[in-house]
């Protein structure tokens, strides 16, 4: 058995998480929310009631603001691509804003490839259907990942 650089081994199935890069998670992002709102609508009260009537709609303006970006930020943080190869086949799901995308191919007639050049997303292509994976890998990185999965499918398609 291979050692991989970005797969794990599961019992029989090999798998490859790709996950964004997130420096805070949903819930984190939430109490943090929560604790401007406190903050700023506090402020915008002490101006209110000082006389500043225009401040404490602005505030509430600026925070709808800014929760919809955080909510926008939040609907793709889990976003993801998971390639799994068990049982003679190899499974593709794209996850993007909360929408999965579920693609099934033949090992035995998958082709791996990237789509321009080396450092281009790779293609997973075979019997008129493809998905393009590796938006989750460093440019320079695809080519290897390119390589397991190939190592991979030619193990199992060889492989009894």
């Amino acid at each position: 058995m291979p050692v991989f650089r970005f797969a794990t081994v599961q019992g029989q199935a090999i798998v490859w998480f790709l996950k964004r890069n997130c420096s805070v998670t949903p819930a984190q992002l939430g109490w943090f929310y929560a604790s401007l709102c406190v903050v700023s609508l506090a402020i915008a009260t002490l101006f209110w009631l000082q006389g500043a009537t225009l401040v404490l709609p602005f505030a509430w303006l600026e925070l709808g603001a800014v929760g919809l970006a955080f909510l926008v930020y939040a609907r793709h943080a889990a976003d993801g691509e998971r390639i799994s190869l068990q049982d003679r086949r190899l499974v593709v799901e794209l996850e993007s804003g909360g929408h999965l995308h579920r693609t099934e191919f033949d090992p035995t007639w998958v082709r791996v490839e990237p789509r321009a050049d080396r450092r281009s997303l790779i293609e997973v292509s075979g019997r008129g259907r493809s998905v393009v994976v590796g938006r989750y890998v460093r440019p320079e990185l695809r080519p290897l990942l390119a390589q397991e999965i190939r190592s991979a499918l030619r193990e199992r398609v060889v492989a009894p």
